[in-house]
């Protein structure tokens, strides 16, 4: 069995954290056998590596290795993927074809980013893993296969679990052994090593002097959170490689290539932001629809008061306030308020139990930022006549995002 360091010199892995060598080691001691390893850790953090290394170093080694991203492969053909289709199974099934899990048939196969499968093809997957059966799409005939599963995924999986996104059954199936990568921000002694070695590869390949970090900068390099990890750093060191003219960087200069720690959610909108403020056209949306809402129950106070007062004026003046906030004035001259008619009921009708008819409206108030998303999908998706390339960039979201969007939402 090769040592830990010689396995990190054949792939290339750079690192001394005590975290990544037990990640390493329990990959070494795990690949003779045919357990099923599921890899878990944030994106960016190198995954993709404990695969390799576990398939080179089992007996399968002479057979076929094969990758899968299946965040990437669209729901409708994830199946004809995995699987192999027949001839003629399904509009465009032209040929029959080998899907992957006949392919990789004898060798090991890697499915990354697990999380995304769509349920019923993760039911096919826990049949493979149970007996190494599996059934070609538009095919009645089972076949069987001999391939050793590893999987990755950067989602908690206990949460898709309890959200009924993933099954349970199948996630204990593939976490037979589970190997977790910690983020770059928790190997802190590991970070100016990976720079130093980004920065000669970089150096060596745009032909240049390699570049440096003061000790200053090499501290705001170590201290910065990484969201990106192992990914990021590496865009960084070649950034720097090929627009900074100094090869020494100071901590100034190193902070303009570090963004600042922000977060994806969405922005809190504060009552005194104007239309200006805002980034983007969701938001003047959402701000919008708040102040319809506003709008709609400042009407709806106004009138039940109207109508439970004897006295016009009277409501007119307690409410001057709000009758300017309604109509967006500063103040009301007595021109403006003449304008303003009410309906008088007559006293017959004063009575509720006099009323010849009755209707009775519920009104909902909750106007939700998810109906409205759901509705500015859909919309989008009638007017590109249902691209959803189209519609993201129209909406300004990524299709997967979108993808995502349609799935959880069921449209």
């Amino acid at each position: 069995m090769e040592s830990l360091q010689a396995i990190k010199q054949r792939f290339e892995i750079i690192g001394n954290d005590p975290l990544l060598n037990r990640a390493i080691e329990k990959a070494i001691r795990v690949a003779p056998t045919d357990i099923s390893v599921l890899v878990t850790g944030e994106s960016g953090v190198g995954k993709e590596y404990i695969p390799k290394i576990i398939h080179h170093l089992s007996h399968r080694k002479h057979a076929k290795y094969i990758a899968v991203n299946c965040g990437a492969i669209p729901e409708g053909t994830i199946d004809s993927e995995l699987f192999g289709h027949e001839k003629g199974s399904f509009t465009g099934a032209t040929a029959a074809r080998n899907g992957y899990f006949e392919v990789a048939d004898g060798g090991t196969i890697f499915l990354d980013e697990v999380g995304e499968l769509p349920l019923t093809t993760q039911v096919r997957l826990l049949r493979v893993l149970e007996n190494g059966e599996f059934i070609k799409v538009g095919s009645s005939q089972v076949q069987k296969t001999n391939v050793r599963i590893v999987a990755a995924t950067n989602l908690n999986m206990q949460q898709a679990i309890n959200k009924g996104k993933f099954r349970e059954d199948l996630y204990y199936r593939l976490s037979t052994i589970e190997i977790n990568l910690s983020p770059l921000r928790d190997r802190i002694g590991d970070i100016h090593l990976l720079f130093r070695k980004f920065a000669s590869d970089f150096a060596q390949k745009y032909k240049m002097p390699t570049v440096k970090l003061s000790d200053n900068a090499v501290k705001v390099l170590e201290n910065y959170g990484f969201p990106g990890n192992i990914r990021q750093l590496r865009n960084i060191a070649e950034e720097i490689s090929v627009v900074e003219e100094k090869r020494l960087i100071s901590s100034e200069r190193l902070l303009q290539y570090l963004p600042s720690k922000g977060t994806n959610l969405p922005s809190v909108i504060e009552n005194k932001k104007s239309a200006s403020e805002f980034s983007t056209e969701r938001e003047i949306m959402y701000k919008i629809l708040f102040d319809m809402r506003n709008d709609i129950n400042d009407l709806k106070k106004l009138t039940l008061d109207l109508m439970q007062s004897d006295n016009v004026e009277n409501v007119k003046e307690e409410s001057k306030k709000l009758i300017q906030k309604i109509y967006n004035e500063d103040d009301l001259d007595s021109e403006a308020e003449n304008h303003i008619e009410v309906v008088r009921m007559d006293e017959k009708y004063k009575d509720s139990d006099s009323y010849d008819f009755e209707e009775t409206i519920d009104a909902d108030e909750s106007l939700s930022i998810q109906d409205k998303e759901i509705e500015l999908i859909k919309k989008s998706l009638d007017r590109n006549k249902g691209k959803r390339k189209l519609a993201a960039k129209e909406l300004g979201i990524s299709e997967r995002t979108l993808y995502r969007k349609i799935k959880h939402y069921d449209l």
